[in-house]
């Protein structure tokens, strides 16, 4: 079963991405994502040195331009978009690394840069440890009429595995910070790796009801990449790390799904990397077939997104 044919859009048993943007907008909306001079706190010995050990040098921003200003970065792609799919509305997408770690003044400039014609909205990508206030009240302050949404990496809520994964906080940081951005009024998505292998279905399952309960309005599901150069590379290399099999990723995804807050905006239940740049990603497959399987099946056992949630 294709999932990319028109006939087959109306059984997907999420709330897709797709159609909150067209809900939210009465169009389609094209999110551009935005490379910045950055790195990390947890890279340059703020809270620990080398990063998360699946992180590579790209920091999780290879779609994205070249060095090059936010406004030519936003031109660019906006003028690639509109051609290729008649796209009218765009959001802005800071992407790589943390980007409230970065001189205040830097992120003011770089928030004033997306007040376009056809930006309708920015995500902002970082970490949920640090949230400064002047980044907050900037953000509120110069994206007044837009739609701005955090998107905070979390990857597990089980605090053993953070540790493991070398993240650089706990799951009270995340907390915290959910808490501090839904006081401004934005919105929150949340970035969860379903196949860790230091977690279990029941951290899965947990994860789903941490989110209802903290009511974030997104999430971001993808598999765990093996990305040449990093520890995780060489932990798995020397047998120090066995990888989840692809049924496993799938039945995680489906059982976080059945736990979640039905209103909840699924961005993607499975996520894309260079092949140049990973050892092992998506487990050899394309990432489209392997969400369509997720889709099939949960269609054949009649599950939605969900079907266990209790409030």
């Amino acid at each position: 079963m294709n999932l990319t044919d028109n006939s087959q859009r109306n059984k997907v048993p999420y709330y897709q991405y797709s159609r909150y943007l067209k809900d939210r907008f009465q169009e389609k909306v094209y999110k551009l994502p935005i490379k910045l001079n950055l790195t990390c706190p947890n890279r340059d010995g703020t809270c620990s040195r080398g990063g998360c050990i699946f992180c590579g040098e790209e920091g999780g921003s290879f779609e994205n331009l070249d060095q090059r200003s936010v406004k030519d970065q936003l031109r660019e792609n906006m003028a690639y978009m509109g051609s290729r799919y008649k796209a009218k509305k765009f959001i802005a997408y800071f992407q790589n690394f943390t980007n409230t770690y970065q001189p205040i003044e830097d992120f003011r400039e770089a928030l004033k840069d997306c007040r376009m014609e056809n930006i309708v909205g920015v995500n902002i990508s970082t970490r949920p440890d640090f949230l400064g206030k002047e980044y907050l009240d900037s953000s509120a302050e110069l994206l007044q009429g837009l739609d701005i949404c955090y998107e905070l990496g979390l990857q597990s809520v089980n605090s053993h595995t953070l540790e493991k994964i070398n993240r650089g906080h706990g799951l009270a940081a995340f907390i915290q910070g959910v808490l501090d951005l839904k006081s401004y009024g934005f919105r929150v998505a949340c970035h969860l790796i379903m196949d860790l292998p230091w977690d279990d279905l029941l951290d899965i399952e947990e994860a789903a009801k941490i989110l209802n309960a903290l009511e974030v309005d997104e999430v971001k599901l993808h598999s765990l990449y093996v990305v040449k150069g990093t520890k995780l590379d060489r932990m798995v290399q020397e047998g120090e790390v066995d990888l989840l099999s692809k049924r496993d990723y799938q039945d995680r995804v489906i059982h976080f799904l059945e736990h979640l807050n039905p209103n909840i905006v699924i961005q993607r239940i499975i996520g894309r990397a260079p092949k140049e740049a990973t050892r092992f990603c998506n487990f050899g497959e394309s990432w489209w077939k392997i969400r369509d399987e997720i889709i099939e099946e949960m269609n054949r056992r009649n599950i939605q997104q969900g079907s266990l949630y209790v409030r």
